[in-house]
């Protein structure tokens, strides 16, 4: 369960946890809930129970094999900070994670509320990244949350961005990534939103990544933004 990736913020994907459910409205359209259904459909195995979650001990020590420093993005297919699974499992994905210093570990959850109980349980080593998703300004509490956590660097992810955030706390933050929502049923983001972070990220400093347009077809809507990718990282050794 570790695969290159064609995210474009990162280079493969590892997924010792599989399965999720909705919290907020970002997650109306889960391009990993619509891969889950159609990999059960395809009878395999870890997917037999489509999008519930589950946990595959066999693949905790993955990482472990990987020679080459690789960009790791943890969970691209459930969030490891689900009410389901347990903090000892957890405890065992950041084990692998300190005993792997070669690999830079990127965390994305919607459960900031329970990321922010669990960070002191946890120990955070300086390759791990921790990120929230923030779609709109319904959810922007999941930033103070972040903040919270003692992690090397903290990022958002506004992607699917569904609604304007104008008025975003960057303090303490090192990293935004935006994206519009792609594939069936996809609801269409505004270009001025996007400026006003661009806007927001450049007047704190803060590393600015544009994903896609996204759409129905995100290949036709592409990635520019006013003539250029932007394609800034944190200020961090990777």
């Amino acid at each position: 369960m570790a695969a290159k990736s064609h995210i474009e913020w990162t280079e493969m994907t590892w997924n010792p946890v599989t399965g999720c459910s909705k919290v907020s409205a970002g997650c109306k359209f889960c391009y990993a809930e619509r891969m889950a259904k159609r990999l059960q459909a395809m009878g395999v195995e870890r997917y037999r129970n489509g999008f519930k979650v589950a946990l595959h001990e066999d693949l905790l020590d993955a990482p472990r094999t990987w020679r080459l420093p690789r960009l790791v993005f943890v969970n691209s297919m459930s969030d490891l900070f689900h009410e389901d699974v347990p903090l000892e499992f957890i405890r065992r994905v950041f084990s692998t994670m300190i005993a792997t210093p070669q690999h830079t570990y990127q965390i994305l959850t919607k459960r900031s509320t329970r990321l922010r109980e669990l960070a002191p349980e946890l120990v955070w080593p300086p390759n791990v990244w921790m990120g929230v998703s923030v779609e709109d300004q319904r959810v922007m509490h999941r930033i103070d949350d972040l903040r919270s956590v003692p992690a090397s660097v903290r990022f958002l992810s506004c992607e699917p961005l569904i609604g304007p955030l104008d008025n975003l706390l960057l303090e303490g933050i090192h990293w935004v990534i935006v994206g519009g929502e792609s594939g069936p049923g996809a609801r269409p983001m505004q270009r001025e939103w996007v400026e006003s972070i661009r806007r927001q990220c450049r007047r704190a400093r803060v590393p600015f990544f544009f994903k896609q347009w996204g759409g129905v077809r995100k290949d036709l809507t592409g990635r520019e933004l006013n003539g250029r990718t932007y394609d800034e990282m944190p200020r961090v050794a990777v």
